[in-house]
């Protein structure tokens, strides 16, 4: 069987730095942080002090009053991001076309704050106060659920649990199931609303969160004095559709997704392989099953969490990759702005990615002071580069070893 060539018709996005995709594009054009100090906790209690929290979100904008109160932030922010996409790609769905319209929408640890408030009840009121909506609020799977019955989509119904690679993984596995031809349209992307004491919690007693107490310079991916990530919160959507579909109703295209390599370490939960292994296999991977060299790639919006080891091994990866190439190529990580989104984060840099195309500007990696010896890539620092984007290659690496990369391409 012929594989379908899969196109990108619609882009949704809620983040800490815009609420949906033109401003959240703007402010990565101009370097604008979403981080500050930490609201969701009582910040004084905790060694990080600040996180990428979303700003004036009205889930009720996007779905009745009734039923948001029966989903977790993570759940609203997919279904938010969902609507978006489904409206920017023009595409209705109906009994004609239910069916062959499909979602896969990852989260890498689903209602944080719907488990702990329920756990607090619990513990202070007993069983019989815990609500009954406790564990369809909670579980991963719900926000491709909701999104389904939210807009009618009957095709297949996923959602990838791996990580911060959980978006990303969603996506390669989605763009599968269309080129293979299991559906004709897809809603794909990650979701997370991770900002609460448990979270806040695991993350710091592993010391993997940033105490730098400056808002501004906490996310400082690739700088020798970075010390840790900036938790963030949001959603990021692509709808997926074979191309024979998005011509025959004159569908906008954005690009085209043409590779996804998907590995495993197998060396640690939460440490990356020696030299990024894994990571590197993925790129691989991807770049051949994109059918591209790595001479073609222009840019790499990197995985880049602004931690120790994540950034070193990174780089040490697209080396391996890309070889001398590495010398014209532009590599950033965009979690400078937006904190890293854990689940969410494939979904919301794949939209960035698909900018980058589009509009020929290259994201920088904001923050960047002081070179690392171990990572010295172009990393495009402080300012936006606009220059021609043909292929884009997006990285997301997650704890328990699992390392993803996308390949998008100018359509032509």
């Amino acid at each position: 069987m012929d594989e379908r060539r899969v196109v990108i018709t619609g882009l949704g996005a809620v983040t800490p730095i815009g609420n949906d995709v033109n401003t959240m594009w703007e402010s990565i054009i101009a370097g604008k942080s979403g981080i500050d100090f930490v609201t969701r906790v009582e910040k004084d209690n905790y060694p990080a002090k600040v996180a990428a929290e979303l700003k004036d979100f009205d889930p009720t904008a996007y779905m009745d009053k009734k039923d948001a109160r029966k989903m977790d932030p993570f759940t609203q922010y997919a279904v938010a991001a969902s609507k978006m996409a489904v409206e920017d790609a023009k595409l209705t769905i109906d009994d004609s076309n239910a069916h062959r319209v499909g979602v896969w929408i990852g989260s890498g640890i689903g209602g944080m704050q719907t488990w702990e408030e329920q756990h607090t009840k619990l513990m202070e009121k007993g069983p019989k106060r815990v609500s009954p909506f406790f564990v369809p609020m909670m579980i991963p799977d719900m926000a491709a659920g909701q999104v389904s019955i939210q807009l009618g989509a009957k095709g297949i119904n996923s959602c990838t649990v791996t990580a911060c690679a959980s978006g990303a993984n969603s996506i390669g596995d989605a763009y599968k199931a269309v080129q293979r031809g299991d559906v004709d349209y897809i809603i794909a992307g990650g979701t997370e609303a991770p900002i609460s004491n448990m979270a806040f919690a695991g993350f710091s007693s592993a010391k993997a969160l940033s105490t730098n107490e400056d808002p501004s310079k906490a996310s400082r991916p690739f700088d020798k004095n970075r010390d840790g990530f900036v938790m963030g919160e949001g959603s990021g959507i692509l709808i997926l559709e074979s191309l024979d579909s998005a011509l025959e109703r004159d569908a906008h295209i954005y690009g085209e997704i043409i590779g996804y390599g998907s590995t495993g370490d197998a060396y640690h939960i939460t440490a990356p392989a020696e030299n990024g292994e894994g990571a590197a296999r993925a790129m691989q991977h991807a770049l051949k099953d994109a059918g591209v060299s790595p001479e073609e790639v222009d840019y790499i919006n990197a995985h880049g969490t602004s931690t120790a080891l994540n950034d070193k091994y990174e780089t040490a990866a697209i080396k391996t990759v890309f070889g001398d190439h590495v010398k014209n190529l532009a590599v950033s990580s965009t979690k400078s702005m937006t904190g890293h989104l854990l689940g969410a984060a494939g979904g919301v840099e794949a939209v960035i990615s698909i900018k980058s195309i589009t509009d020929g500007i290259i994201p920088a990696t904001t923050n960047y002071e002081t070179p690392d010896p171990d990572c010295d890539l172009d990393y495009v620092p402080n300012e936006a580069r606009r220059q021609d984007v043909n292929i884009v290659l997006s990285n997301s690496l997650g704890f328990g070893g699992h390392n993803v990369a996308l390949v998008f391409k100018k359509y032509q």
